[in-house]
């Protein structure tokens, strides 16, 4: 007996623009137009660009001396995490108003599953843009939006037409859409990767498209079976928000190697913001900190370290994770990746964590 196809999902991948600068030029009227990039001074990395400022080429993780240099009128503002978290819960809930199924991604990016049509739009596209619309209405912001049947390509359309903008892919337009790309944009796809790709002379999709499955796997090994599936436009990833949680983690591919401490210490304490963001959004605790750190020549180490209660808050987490870098030193080659995660999970009230009066 033949079995009935499988419903095609409808998801919206919803990212804002350039957040944290947006949410400054929102709160100071005199920074709207202007070169904007926050972090940057003592911290000496800059986390977040304004559209103006990137038009200079400057982006998150980029020394602030060469981002001045390649900016010079560059407006450097401090961070205020508390402030873009209280935003990111605002549009958190309005995404609530339109579906249960939201798989929060950081602060400012989201997918929703939307196949069932709660208030009677009509459309996915309807659906993503009375999102936009409220999200612009009650925050003052703007986001961009992909529409499509699967994860991969709505987070790829929801980029293509930045800042501001709406995409929509078919089912029957996915494949095309996907061979049309560089492969350097495909999500899961760093800069090495890129560079690997381009060498064997893959540069879009459809070139990736070319290879075999065995062909894929035996260039990037496990990572091959994904590259044959994304550039063909399939991806059956469902959309998660309340899976269980064996660890929590973030982590972060970066242009370049990296080797200087300083420079690797102001990245992981980046991730460890991101990775904590998580680890309250999934109201777990847990026991262990574990640091991934990716060389340049792809071998993978890791790092433990376990307490005797919960990891109470960020500057905790973030402080056990410096002291596993730290006990790295010298660095014997380039990093090109850093990850921190929190292990030993329990959830609920009864792994809320102890208190220790540590500031965040």
């Amino acid at each position: 007996m033949q079995s009935e196809p499988r419903p095609i999902r409808k998801i919206i991948h919803v990212d804002m623009d350039a957040f944290y600068a947006s949410v400054e030029q929102r709160d100071d009227p005199s920074l709207k137009g202007q070169p904007v990039a926050v972090g940057g001074g003592h911290r000496g990395v800059v986390a977040a660009a304004s559209y103006e400022a990137r038009k200079f080429g400057v982006r998150s993780a980029m020394p602030s001396v060469t981002a001045k240099r390649r900016c010079p009128e560059l407006v450097f503002v401090r961070p205020r995490f508390d402030v873009y978290r209280a935003v990111s819960h605002q549009i958190r809930a309005i995404f609530a108003a339109y579906t249960d199924l939201i798989e929060p991604l950081s602060l400012d990016e989201a997918y929703l599953d939307v196949s069932e049509d709660r208030l009677g739009l009509g459309t996915a596209r309807a659906i993503a843009e009375d999102i936009r619309r409220r999200i612009r209405e009650e925050t003052g912001l703007t986001a961009s939006a992909g529409v499509s049947y699967c994860k991969f390509i709505a987070k790829l359309a929801s980029d293509y037409r930045k800042p501001d903008g709406l995409t929509v892919i078919t089912p029957e337009r996915g494949p095309e859409f996907v061979a049309s790309l560089p492969v350097a944009r495909f999500h899961g796809i760093g800069p090495v990767t890129a560079r690997k790709m381009e060498a064997l002379g893959i540069l879009t999709g459809a070139d990736l498209s070319e290879w075999s499955l065995p062909a894929l796997e035996a260039q990037f090994g496990s990572s091959g079976a994904w590259y044959h599936r994304i550039c063909r436009g399939i991806d059956e990833r469902e959309v998660k928000p309340d899976r269980p949680y064996k660890s929590v983690s973030a982590e972060r591919t970066f242009d370049e190697d990296l080797t200087d401490p300083e420079r690797l210490a102001v990245e992981l304490e980046r991730i460890a913001g991101y990775a904590w963001e998580r680890v309250k959004r999934a109201e777990v605790s847990g026991r262990t900190v574990t640091l991934k750190v990716k060389f340049g020549d792809f071998t993978i180490v890791t790092r433990s370290k376990s307490f005797g209660s919960w990891v109470p808050d960020l500057p905790a987490f973030s402080s056990a994770g410096q002291g596993l870098l730290a006990a790295l030193h010298p660095i014997p080659k380039g990093i090109r990746l850093l990850g921190l995660g929190l292990h030993n999970l329990s959830e609920g009230a009864e792994a809320a964590p102890l208190q220790l009066g540590l500031a965040i």
